[in-house]
């Protein structure tokens, strides 16, 4: 457990929401949290099913209509045929990671994870006996990890990497070559390949494809939480190597018996066409967010040297404003009211260097919130 480092930005969180209650505004853009309420025909369709009064438990690995609307997603988005039996419906998608990773992992193995990258995956490897291995990257491959990097730091302990594209906190994405080049690493060294894929949907200037459609092997974790809206339902979904289907569903039953009954039958309304038409003007707004805070952050001296073209966060090196961002991240709170994540939550690749921006509010807020920068910095 010393090893379990707190989520900070939960305690700066904390200390934001102190502060609007003294009476103080607060713009946030601390938590990676979509501001846009769950769709009205999720809500509309877990109400009715809630109504009926029959919820039970499911099968462990979710009821077969949500996991063939998966795969069907799959097949009209991608072009990929999965088969249903593949799916694991889970409790979020760190439900679906903490399944993979179980089913890989002995105490010892080691785990390779770029850095920065989100917090939670190297405590959930920790937590199982695992030994998160961080690979440094940096602007020059957009912050993802290279075949070349993987295969020099790969060891007789090595299980496989974890990649996320799009990433949190970068935003930046995998191209289809270099994720078929790591996957290709990875096979000829018996590893396996996990791919974090829950902020698909939300991508900008180009669309995402995914890993799915090099290998059976890859297990590919998503989640209802990011583009579909439903942070709260706690659901999300694993796509299993066939080899690993069995161990997995073994796992379900015994950790989580199933996922939720009343999020799985609002899921269903997550694929109907008007949902998806929803959806997809989101993504538009969210896309007009970045390209409005991308530049506005850069002309008040924020380097952000990739442009993200997913998920909703911009990671930006505030060392020519600050020599500490958790310190500066701080003052902007208690001095701005602007919440920021400090770079300390993703790991040890000069944190002390950046700040994660999430564009999760409206656009007036994060126009107000610039104001407020550029007042705070004299500029």
């Amino acid at each position: 457990m010393v090893d379990i480092a707190p989520f900070h930005v939960m305690e700066l969180l904390t200390r934001a929401r102190q502060i609007e209650a003294e009476g103080r505004s607060i713009i946030h853009m601390e938590v990676g949290e979509p501001d846009f309420p769950t769709p009205p025909q999720v809500i509309e369709a877990a109400a009715e099913f809630i109504r009926g009064g029959q919820i039970f438990y499911t099968p462990a690995l979710g009821i077969p209509a949500l996991r063939e609307a998966i795969a069907r997603f799959y097949a009209e988005r991608y072009g990929v045929n999965v088969s249903p039996e593949r799916i694991a419906v889970t409790a979020g998608a760190s439900g679906a990671l903490l399944l993979a990773l179980a089913v890989l992992l002995d105490p010892g193995d080691e785990l390779l994870l770029p850095d920065p990258g989100y917090p939670c995956n190297r405590h959930l490897v920790r937590t199982l006996e695992g030994v998160p291995r961080t690979l440094f990257v940096d602007a020059e491959t957009d912050y993802q990890p290279t075949a070349e990097l993987v295969a020099r730091h790969w060891t007789a302990r090595t299980k496989g990497l974890l990649v996320a594209s799009p990433a949190n906190p970068t935003g930046t994405m995998i191209s289809p070559t270099a994720m078929s080049r790591l996957a290709s690493c990875i096979s000829e060294r018996s590893g396996a390949l996990l791919v974090d894929e829950i902020y698909h949907g939300l991508t900008y200037d180009c669309n995402a494809s995914t890993a799915l459609a090099l290998s059976d092997e890859i297990f590919i974790i998503n989640s209802f939480s990011k583009y579909f809206g439903m942070t709260g339902w706690r659901l999300g979904w694993l796509v299993v190597p066939p080899r690993f289907v069995r161990d997995v569903e073994k796992l379900a039953q015994n950790l989580f018996i199933s996922p939720s009954t009343p999020a799985q039958h609002a899921a269903l309304a997550a694929f109907r066409p008007e949902t998806i038409d929803l959806l997809e003007a989101r993504r538009a707004e969210f896309q007009s967010r970045r390209d409005y805070l991308l530049p506005a952050l850069r002309q008040l001296g924020f380097r952000i040297p990739t442009e993200p073209h997913g998920a909703f966060y911009l990671y930006a090196d505030c060392s020519d404003l600050a020599q500490d961002s958790h310190t500066f991240a701080h003052a902007l709170l208690e001095q701005a009211g602007v919440a920021i994540t400090p770079g300390l939550d993703f790991g040890e690749n000069a944190p002390q260097r950046h700040l994660r921006f999430a564009y999760t509010v409206a656009r007036r807020k994060l126009e107000d919130g610039v104001a407020r920068l550029a007042h705070h910095l004299g500029k």
